[in-house]
């Protein structure tokens, strides 16, 4: 379980309590109750109700104090009413044995921790994550509902709603993972092939053709004047598997999901060429997603799943949490790997392979954001579309506010305390040029290289 944490002084609490500004939040203990929490966000939120100047609130509390304050509050409206009407509302899970499936990648970190570190509990249920082998076997058992809900890469509800690879059917993506997260990562033997015009009939891995890691790569590439699909070659091998293949030679190198960029380094085997935020700073990699099927018909159990998520997400979030997180997902059974390698992605110090700079740090390296911006979706669908995964008119907008759940996610963002982005769209540079996600197809018609 999460260490619990230290006492906060009273000054900071009295100037927190019913503050919207995000910049003073109350420290607080990952493993206390769901209820506990709930408490928390309405008392908060009557004493903002009542002083909604954030001044006035917080020189009324800092005079009469915390305490003093909540049962003035109480003698006109009983907090008991008020919690015990929140928590009806709420209702209680349908089902509360679950299967998720996931990968085991550093990208799973919320949805893996939460099973260890109690966050499935905590709301109420009772989670199985099941370590699976490949991306095509996640989406299969998703589909066929041997999971309730799954891992899955940012751009595969998108494939899955369109039916791109396999037969359409709705599924929704209500939180990113994890944003960055991956790398570029060579064999040792080319590192005197830094330039990626050198890498004309290279082999390259990625973990799955409706991936960030195909699309980055192929922006990648294309950017330095190779056609992906004619230049090089690209295979999908599943992520543990991408070491031991870099090892006998049969890729050059790959585009793919941590540890396994790191593990490579760890083994002797290769070199981190490039973090993928090079390539697009925040970019997203990974996802909790659900079918339409399983949020309709299991309301109460979802939104206690999605709520999970969301609170793993962001205690994963506090780069403090992160070496406690790498013990927590390091056994066999999640990912498998030394804690040492976990660290060294998931703190951002690491070592890159590379005599010039042996050891590097990148804060940012990874990081974990759970909105799901339908920019995000905006951009991966002109890049689907680019390398003529999808074909046609696209109705890129309908299509990302349908499988994006940005403002459901803001909602329940805001009834756990935390504060949301205040828009759903929003600009990229990648590899600095500017996506614009107004105009998808303007953006899609200025490659050079495309299908």
């Amino acid at each position: 379980m999460p260490s619990p944490t230290p006492a906060f002084d009273s000054d900071a609490n009295l100037a927190h309590l019913g503050c919207s500004c995000g910049k003073h939040a109350i420290p607080e203990a990952h493993n206390v109750s769901q209820e506990a929490r709930l408490d928390d966000i309405i008392e908060k939120s009557v004493m903002k109700a009542v002083f909604p100047n954030d001044v006035q609130r917080r020189r009324f509390i800092k005079t009469v104090g915390a305490s003093a304050a909540l049962a003035a509050l109480s003698s006109v409206l009983p907090m008991g009413v008020a919690k015990s009407l929140a928590q009806e509302a709420m209702g209680k899970p349908e089902k509360t044995d679950l299967k998720v499936g996931f990968i085991p990648i550093t990208c799973a970190t919320p949805i893996i921790m939460a099973e260890p570190m109690g966050f499935y509990k905590k709301h109420g249920l009772n989670v199985e994550v099941i370590k699976t082998a490949g991306w095509a076997v996640v989406r299969d058992k998703a589909i066929n509902k041997e999971y309730d809900a799954a891992h899955m890469l940012t751009p595969m509800p998108l494939a899955l709603s369109l039916g791109a690879g396999s037969d359409p059917i709705p599924f929704r993506m209500p939180a990113v993972e994890n944003i960055n997260g991956q790398a570029i990562t060579l064999a040792n033997k080319h590192k005197n092939k830094r330039d990626p015009k050198l890498w004309k009939g290279f082999k390259f891995a990625v973990p799955f053709d409706y991936s960030m890691h195909n699309f980055l790569l192929r922006y990648y590439v294309a950017e330095h004047g190779l056609d992906p699909d004619k230049d090089i070659q690209i295979r999908v091998v599943p992520p543990p598997e991408m070491v031991a293949n870099l090892r006998a030679g049969n890729v050059d190198g790959y585009l793919a999901p941590d540890p396994f960029n790191q593990r490579a380094v760890y083994d002797g085997v290769g070199f981190l060429h490039l973090l993928t935020k090079e390539i697009w700073d925040g970019h997203p990699c990974c996802a909790f997603a659900a079918s339409q099927e399983f949020i309709d018909t299991m309301p109460n159990t979802y939104m206690a799943l999605f709520r999970s998520i969301i609170d793993a997400t962001d205690f994963a979030s506090d780069k403090s949490n992160r070496k406690e997180i790498s013990k927590a997902v390091s056994p066999k059974n999640y990912l498998n790997q030394p804690v040492t390698v976990l660290e060294q992605v998931l703190t951002g110090t690491y070592a890159t392979g590379l005599k010039e700079q042996p050891i590097a740090k990148d804060p940012e390296r990874i990081d974990f954001d759970p909105f799901p911006y339908h920019s995000m979706a905006v951009w991966i669908l002109t890049q689907m579309k680019r390398w003529g995964y999808v074909k046609g008119d696209l109705d890129y907008q309908k299509v990302a506010e349908d499988v994006y759940l940005a403002t459901q996610a803001a909602e329940v963002m805001k009834s756990m305390g935390m504060k949301p982005p205040s828009t759903t769209y929003k600009k990229y540079m990648v590899m600095g040029k500017e996506f614009d996600p107004a105009t998808p197809e303007a953006y899609l018609n200025s490659f050079a290289i495309k299908r």
